[in-house]
């Protein structure tokens, strides 16, 4: 936990730093590419402060108010983090379009250059320290940072390149070309980057839509209920699993015979012990739930519709 929030602070502070920066030379330069690196920036240093609460909310457990706990959350601030830039990017690619469409505009190369170096080098570093981070505590908060940070060093390392070819432009004599890379450098940016947060929103609202982890996730998780059920007279299984966040919420319903001797209740509750600690070797934070019918109808898919009217 103290790893995480150390990595969500750093990321935070690290945005506002290079978001303030970018404000600040997009307003000497006139660039509207540092202007879009600034506004990329400051968009998640707002979202991050929010991102810091919720990982301490996605460790406490479920209350009155919220029965399922706070799993969901995280997944509703990655969403929200992947569609503010996308909305930051849209108004972006307009404005470039319409300067390409009149003539382009003319920027400081000297101080855009200066910019450029200074925000390949933080978000580089920053980057790095985050992946490090990922890899001693791999959570989904961590992840979505990482990818942003990735993104964000290589467009100033690109937006970098880019503005190193107005001076050389003009020393061959090629002045009619640079009012145009500034904003076909935007457009640039917000084509090859888009995908990230598209992904991201995309696999946080299908988080959030409940639509079942890949199969990566699941496949281990299934093996390790089968293998703690090997010894039951099944006739059949239902296994269902969600993950919203880095929680998994499995859901098992063991379809058994109407004979199936149960003396007590810790009967039941031995299989589920050892059905959940199957699971745990696979995924440490999970949430399982086993119940235990002896009519198919109570686990299916459509349960209750082969209910005989």
């Amino acid at each position: 936990m103290k790893v995480e929030r150390r990595a969500l602070l750093l990321s935070a502070i690290m945005s506002l730093i290079v978001g303030s920066a970018g404000i600040s030379f997009a307003l000497l330069t006139e660039s509207r590419a540092i202007l879009l690196d600034g506004l990329f920036n400051l968009t998640y240093f707002i979202v991050a402060l929010a991102t810091v609460r919720v990982a301490r909310l996605s460790m406490r457990p479920d209350t009155e108010e919220f029965p399922f706990g706070y799993a969901y959350f995280e997944s509703l601030i990655n969403a929200g983090k992947g569609l503010l830039i996308l909305g930051v990017s849209a108004v972006a690619l307009v404005d470039s379009v319409i300067a390409l469409a009149t003539g382009g505009r003319e920027i400081l190369a000297g101080l855009a250059i200066a910019y450029a170096f200074f925000a390949t080098i933080a978000c580089t570093a920053t980057a790095l320290r985050l992946r490090r981070a990922y890899r001693e505590h791999p959570t989904p908060l961590i992840q979505a940072d990482v990818e942003n940070w990735l993104i964000n060093s290589l467009v100033s390392g690109s937006v970098l390149l880019a503005f190193c070819l107005i001076p050389l432009a003009r020393l061959v004599g090629w002045d009619a070309i640079t009012p145009y890379v500034d904003p076909l450098l935007v457009t640039l940016v917000v084509v090859i980057c888009l995908g990230m947060p598209v992904r991201l929103a995309w696999r946080a609202v299908m988080e959030l839509l409940d639509r079942a982890p890949p199969a990566q996730v699941t496949q281990p998780v299934r093996e390790a209920i089968d293998r703690s059920l090997a010894s039951l007279p099944l006739k059949r299984v239902y296994v269902r699993m969600v993950r919203p966040g880095r929680t998994l919420f499995v859901t098992v319903h063991l379809v058994l015979p109407a004979d199936f001797p149960v003396q007590t209740l810790t009967t039941l509750d031995t299989i589920r012990a050892r059905l959940d600690s199957a699971v745990r070797q696979v995924h440490p934070r999970v949430v399982t739930d086993v119940l235990f019918t002896a009519e198919e109808r109570w686990a299916a898919p459509t349960n209750g519709a082969l209910e005989k009217h």
